[in-house]
């Protein structure tokens, strides 16, 4: 890859990231609208938190009032950090029995009341004819498009699985976005968009390929390692140029968990990468030249994209491992600036030019102010994590970034 094309491609990524996560938008709100063939009184009885279809959704477990002005309690089928249903305590107001009804959020038992300190939605039901429009309405603060693209998708998503409700009276689960069948072929739409930056031909289709199963085989390995931790359920999705997204079923429990789930990315290639190394080694001693180029190309890609994660940045899975096992902002700024000195010195050593590493070193600390603070605030404090977990993270990230760090030399003297 040119230095323009690496040049555009990091640039790029960086806007995009700032686009999604950091952009402050003040106050947005988001309407969905659509008429649903159904009575007014059914609809209202499925959207009311106190309605006698309210659980259509299988979302409300309950609801109770509080007191005589509109507080409510709602449980939610959504498990918290202790896998147990969230509960929320709302507020009600302008409520039309059968028409419309508002709600804002005063604190629930998963996020810190401040994420809910500008959110407000409206539920309006407008007869049409023999049908209904439902208006689904929600305000709130944001920063970056990609909360606020979600929760528009979201919305419009509830109104389709209601729609689909009222015709056949159950509710489908799931949808076409995280449906396997089209994150493959997200997968196959980020290989072909990154197939230019490595050259239009077969072998630039092929670093595309082994570039995109890398980073599936990351995310595999946060996956398995929210399965370990006790999440029930836990789902990749795939976005195309910016990569994958793992996520799991319940809010993080403890900060051991965090930085396991962090280090498994990596730590799931670390078993593989010696493996590649090996069979490319057996392919060419064998004479299966393309085989072993293959395979040498797939260990050093492998090893330099789950390096790159291991950079102290605040959203990458080194910057996160290092907050939760570093004691204090000292050892903490110690640790980060140990590590990044350490990334540089082995691209320094891969045989990477020193301008380019300036320009890595710089990309990072911009990509690290533009995302810090930018985590959601939980209800209480993660538990703490002991002494022996705090080593044996601090030992695992050490492993993971030797065994990356081989075979990226490794990689850089047997391909270049």
């Amino acid at each position: 890859m040119s230095v323009i094309a690496t040049v555009t491609l990091v640039a790029g990524n960086l806007g995009l990231i700032f686009f999604l996560m950091t952009v402050p938008l003040g106050l947005r709100t988001v309407t969905v609208s659509r008429v649903i063939e159904a009575g007014r009184n059914r609809l209202w009885q499925a959207l009311w938190p106190f309605g006698s279809d309210a659980g259509w959704s299988g979302e409300i477990l309950s609801a109770e009032p509080m007191d005589g002005e509109g507080t409510t309690s709602i449980k939610l089928s959504w498990e918290g950090r202790d896998g147990r249903p969230i509960e929320r305590k709302a507020r009600l107001d302008d409520v039309v029995e059968g028409s419309r009804f508002s709600m804002r959020v005063v604190e629930d038992t998963a996020l810190d009341p401040s994420f809910w300190a500008d959110y407000r939605e409206t539920t309006a039901l407008a007869p049409e004819g023999d049908a209904t429009r439902v208006t689904l309405t929600q305000t709130d603060r944001y920063r970056g498009v990609a909360f606020l693209i979600f929760r528009y998708f979201a919305m419009r998503r509830e109104l389709a699985k209601l729609q689909v409700w009222a015709r056949t009276g159950t509710y489908r689960r799931g949808g076409w976005f995280e449906h396997p069948v089209s994150q493959i072929g997200f997968a196959v739409l980020s290989a072909f968009i990154l197939w230019p930056f490595f050259g239009l031909n077969l072998g630039g289709l092929a670093l595309a390929a082994i570039l995109t199963s890398v980073v599936a085989l990351h995310e595999l390995g946060h996956m398995a390692a929210f399965r370990l931790t006790g999440h029930r359920r836990a789902r990749m999705i795939f976005i195309p140029l910016l990569g994958g997204i793992a996520m799991g079923g319940r809010p993080y429990d403890s900060r051991f968990e965090v930085a396991f789930v962090a280090l498994m990315g990596a730590g799931f290639s670390a078993f593989l990468v010696p493996l590649l190394i090996a069979a490319s080694g057996l392919a060419g001693s064998e004479g299966h030249r393309l085989a072993a180029v293959l395979l040498a190309t797939l260990a050093g890609c492998a090893s330099l994209f789950n390096i790159a994660n291991l950079v102290p940045v605040w959203k990458f899975d080194g910057g996160q491992v290092l907050r939760q096992i570093c004691p204090g902002p000292i050892a903490l700024a110690l640790a980060s600036f140990l590590l990044l000195f350490a990334l540089l010195a082995l691209g320094w050593r891969a045989g990477f030019s020193p301008s380019f590493l300036l320009v890595a070193g710089t990309v990072f600390s911009v990509l690290s102010l533009l995302t810090v603070g930018s985590g959601v605030k939980p209800r209480h404090e993660l538990k703490p994590i002991r002494a022996f977990d705090r080593l044996a993270m601090a030992g695992a990230l050490l492993a993971v970034f030797a065994i990356h760090g081989y075979g990226v030399l490794w990689a850089s003297a047997r391909l270049m």
